[in-house]
């Protein structure tokens, strides 16, 4: 049986090809994506959302717009990396598929209480407003998830928009703080992991060679957002982060971590959004998350590249 699963996301172009991934793949249900603000603005980030299951003829995805804000603090975005529309490159037509009325907090709640407990998994492309504000709304819904993987948090990488903090986690430290610490089975996939996943002109090329839509799309956004990394870090190709949850749940064999405490900094102007991860366990606090640390990259792009040529 497919597990069933819930997106959460800001897309984002890696975003993107993480949703083309799990439409394509049998063993996974995608019950309903949910929106977030992140990337870009929720206005923008839900119709990208719509405009990607269009992209593969996948209308009857359900998607939710959710929190369009951060619990506690303005919204920071990242048009100097995904562009204005957070989908720049290739350009899609305006998604014609209905926005679904509910919103994507109760829909996260509702999904929850409504399936059999530890059946659902929650995959977390962006920042985790939507998933915190659930667990606050309902913290019955707790329990019954069975696992939250998210894309977020640096240990030895430190930070991508702070010197302290990765993107995700610093646009909403404090909900991030509510997920880490709820108690629910987390695992961590964190740039110390995501930049070791990079593009390369091989890469890329192996997307456009597949010859469908989907490919020739993500080989377009791989090369579109690509500049601002390497650029920023002298690498030779851009982090593809958030597939990494995807590809998680497909093939957990081409990732290694180990349980740690993660602990997230909400006080600190210096260190807003700091992933605190006792990887030492010098603290002797106990273990709350999987935190990844290694991924085999060939076969990483090598599950990628056959996912979406199914599409």
């Amino acid at each position: 049986m497919a597990q069933k699963i819930i997106i959460d996301t800001d897309p984002g172009q890696d975003d993107a090809v993480a949703i083309l991934v799990a439409l394509a793949s049998e063993e996974l249900d995608v019950i309903g994506i949910t929106a977030v603000a992140g990337n870009v603005p929720l206005s923008l980030t839900e119709v990208n959302a719509r405009k990607i299951c269009e992209l593969v003829k996948r209308p009857d995805i359900r998607v939710f717009a959710g929190c369009d804000r951060p619990m506690r603090r303005p919204l920071v975005t990242a048009e100097n990396v995904h562009g204005k529309t957070g989908l720049d490159g290739p350009r899609l037509p305006p998604p014609t598929m209905t926005l679904q009325s509910l919103h994507a907090v109760d829909f996260i709640v509702q999904s929850l209480l409504e399936h059999d407990a530890q059946s659902l998994t929650l995959c977390a492309l962006g920042p985790l407003t939507n998933i915190a504000q659930a667990m606050d709304q309902e913290p019955r819904i707790i329990p019954r998830i069975q696992q939250i993987i998210l894309m977020g948090g640096a240990n030895f990488e430190r930070g991508n928009v702070t010197p302290a903090a990765e993107f995700n986690i610093y646009v909403d430290p404090h909900a991030a703080d509510i997920v880490f610490s709820s108690g629910a089975s987390v695992t961590v996939m964190p740039l110390d992991v995501t930049h070791q996943a990079l593009t390369s002109p091989e890469r890329i090329q192996a997307f456009r060679t597949i010859g469908n839509r989907a490919g020739s799309v993500v080989a377009d956004w791989a090369s579109f957002f690509e500049r601002f990394d390497t650029a920023k870090y002298g690498m030779e190709g851009a982090p593809l982060h958030d597939p990494c949850v995807i590809a998680y749940l497909l093939e957990p064999s081409l990732f290694a971590g180990k349980q740690v405490n993660v602990e997230i900094e909400t006080e600190s102007n210096l260190t807003m959004g700091f992933t605190v991860v006792d990887w030492w366990n010098v603290t002797k606090r106990k273990a709350n998350a999987m935190f990844i640390n290694k991924v085999d990259a060939p076969r990483y792009f090598d599950l990628i590249t056959q996912h979406v040529a199914k599409l």
